[in-house]
């Protein structure tokens, strides 16, 4: 599975901070961008997969 999502990020004094466009309820900080980056990846995975039990499967399907 490789889905796209958009970054929204910005420079405070310390940190970049980020949000992601679809789910502007999830937002992170990182040291540098591509620290933000990943922050956003795992904060999006664990909103996504949030209540999914271990034995889960997953499954490509076309639109």
């Amino acid at each position: 599975m490789n889905a796209k999502i958009n970054m929204i990020y910005w420079k405070s004094e310390k940190f970049w901070l980020g949000k992601i466009l679809e789910h502007p309820e999830i937002m992170t900080q990182g040291k540098t961008i591509d620290e933000l980056e990943e922050n956003l990846k795992e904060a999006y995975l664990l909103m996504a997969m949030d209540d999914v039990p271990k034995d889960h499967n997953i499954k490509e399907i076309a639109i």
